[in-house]
């Protein structure tokens, strides 16, 4: 039983900036990858940002610059650090980890409920 419970967002003008955070709990052995995707209503789900399990971090285009991913591994924790946001951030942010949930090394990834984030201009 694993569970990824975020929380953070809220609404922001156009400029601020939100710290969301992503907990992992229940029968955790490890976490590999984490990361947070994003979807606005009418459009497709996109990643926002990843990092690997060593602290290797990549983003997506319209992110870069502007936000910061990063992570707590005795927390189980990932976090995103938005800052400069802008209206088109606008969505609903999910997080997502790999997760082995056995002993035996049996891994699959979670994802959140999701969090809103509005930007208003």
């Amino acid at each position: 039983q694993v569970q990824l419970v975020e929380s953070g967002g809220g609404v922001v003008q156009a400029g601020g900036s939100l710290r969301l955070s992503c907990a992992a709990s229940g029968n955790i052995f490890n976490i590999n990858g984490m990361g947070w995707y994003r979807q606005a209503p009418g459009k497709q789900r996109e990643l926002v940002a990843g990092i690997t399990s060593g602290g290797g971090t990549n983003y997506g285009d319209s992110v870069k610059g502007r936000f910061t991913i990063s992570r707590d591994n005795a927390k189980n924790t990932v976090y995103l650090q938005m800052n400069s946001l802008k209206p088109e951030d606008t969505a609903v942010y999910y997080c997502n980890a790999d997760i082995q949930y056995s002993r035996y090394p049996l891994t699959r990834e979670y994802w959140g409920q999701g969090t809103q984030v509005t930007v208003s201009s």
